[in-house]
């Protein structure tokens, strides 16, 4: 197995500026290294975090999710982010996971932020996503989520929900920064995979501040990558081999209980 590079764009987003934003992230993404594998984007990256659903949410197959496969193939590198999205008679907070070849994958928000009004705008996914990109299982997940630990759960025992990245894209606010921080370095232990964060910096027209924080923990804890409050591209490097030796020898898996989630 090989190791994942990544890369983090830790920004600013334009206000309900879908356009702004996609040219935004291509400019910042103009001299990403070659090498990289994999390239995460915010929450909402092409809106903010804005309830203003009816008029934000692009259809299935819209401009932005056709933008991000180009971007994906450009840089022969995954795409994720979430964004507004109409399905059906439903709008998702919806993140896609693009491939260079073409291939998405939908994770739709599961745990939707009551105390923001989003479950009055947006439905709720049901169904996690666990996608194998160039030999590492990646889940990916929302803001809100990475609260929820049992719905996070790694499942080693069953290959279809045993992941090796866990991967958070986020509009998480400062004020709750030290939740967000001691939430990733938490799921990184209990679920002995590395861990990705990427929150947005900046303020929104909530009146929201963001501070960043994004952060790259590997599965025993260890950190390798803070972007602490600063905007730009970030990128580091998950190695397998540490990740594999650590499982085997320290296999929590053996002695974890068994769950389902309804």
């Amino acid at each position: 197995m090989s190791d994942l590079h990544i890369a983090l764009v830790q920004s600013e987003l334009a206000w309900e500026d879908p356009t702004a934003n996609r040219e935004h992230f291509e400019r910042a993404l103009e001299d990403l290294p070659r090498e990289i594998d994999l390239v995460l984007l915010p929450e909402m990256f092409s809106t903010g975090f804005s309830m203003n659903a009816k008029a934000l949410a692009e259809p299935v197959a819209g401009d932005t999710e056709t933008w991000l496969g180009a971007l994906a193939r450009e840089h022969d590198a995954a795409v994720i982010g979430s964004l507004p999205v109409r399905d059906g008679d439903a709008i998702y907070n919806r993140l896609l996971f693009v491939t260079p070849d073409g291939d998405k994958h939908v994770y739709d928000k599961r745990h939707l932020f009551t105390m923001s009004g989003e479950h009055e705008h947006y439905a709720a996914g049901s169904e996690r996503l666990v996608v194998n990109w160039r030999g590492w299982r990646i889940c990916p997940m929302v803001c809100y989520d990475l609260r929820f630990p049992v719905w996070m759960r790694n499942r080693p025992l069953d290959d279809s929900g045993a992941y090796d990245l866990l991967a958070v894209v986020a509009n998480w606010p400062s004020k709750r920064a030290h939740h967000w921080r001691a939430l990733l370095l938490a799921r990184a232990i209990e679920n002995q995979a590395c861990c990705v964060g990427l929150n947005r910096v900046g303020s929104d027209a909530n009146g929201l501040d963001y501070t960043g924080d994004s952060l790259v923990y590997a599965a025993d804890g260890k950190l390798l990558l803070d972007c602490e409050d600063r905007a730009g591209v970030f990128t580091t490097t998950l190695e397998r081999e540490p990740l594999d030796t650590y499982r085997r020898k320290f296999p929590l898996h053996a002695d974890a209980d068994p769950f389902t989630v309804g």
